[in-house]
């Protein structure tokens, strides 16, 4: 099923090597693009491109899939181009010419930002909550054995005096440090790239994400 397919075809062995392994990628991007449909979704809704009967249709099942993919049930079929084909053929499947709608106003290369974007960010979130875990646990030890001595050393030679607490410490703080850049990661991810075709999408979708600001590409 290739939504986007042109009036050529591609030679099977072309096909074949600059797929790769695509599907195996686009499923860590399942949640976040199913995400992207359902803001698409209420967009267009507010523009008139759905009944609110038809939206209320398409976020029920897109959220149906959602937990379809958090319980693990979730697949690409071997026919299917992509994730954005999967999700838009399984709510066809389901509802008919109501979830051919989706299609509307849309932008793979939008899509695929979208997905992107979402997907960083949620990873770089789990990061810093897992960076925090180990913040505290390295502050705790500093805690703890800070009247612990440990000889200090520069260039293999002892130097002053310190501690145990003191050496937790230290990486606590470094890690705090890289806490920086991630935040510096964050604010870029946390920016949606939009094309100039797509100003109606842009205006009323980007919303949902709770993106900071908007970049034209």
């Amino acid at each position: 099923m290739k939504l986007w397919q042109k009036d050529k075809t591609a030679l099977k062995e072309v096909e074949k090597f600059t797929v790769g392994k695509d599907n195996e990628l686009d499923i860590h991007l399942a949640p976040f693009d199913v995400l992207g449909s359902l803001a698409h979704t209420k967009m267009l809704e507010s523009v008139g491109l759905l009944t609110k009967e038809e939206c209320g249709l398409l976020v029920t099942e897109l959220k149906n899939i959602f937990l379809q993919i958090k319980n693990g049930g979730f697949s690409l079929n071997d026919e299917v181009e992509d994730i954005h084909s999967q999700v838009e053929m399984m709510l066809t499947q389901k509802l008919g010419d109501v979830g051919k709608k989706i299609h509307s106003a849309r932008s793979r290369n939008d899509q695929v930002l979208v997905d992107l974007k979402l997907y960083m960010r949620s990873e770089i979130e789990i990061l810093v909550g897992n960076a925090k875990t180990l913040f505290d646990l390295l502050i705790h030890q500093s805690n703890e054995y800070k009247t612990d001595l440990l000889p200090g050393y520069t260039h293999l030679q002892l130097a002053m005096p310190s501690s145990f607490g003191l050496w937790f410490g230290a990486y606590a703080e470094s890690l705090a440090d890289d806490l920086i850049t991630l935040q510096a990661a964050y604010k870029i991810v946390n920016k949606k790239s939009v094309r100039l075709c797509s100003r109606l999408w842009q205006f009323v979708s980007c919303k949902s994400y709770t993106y900071n600001t908007i970049t034209w590409i």
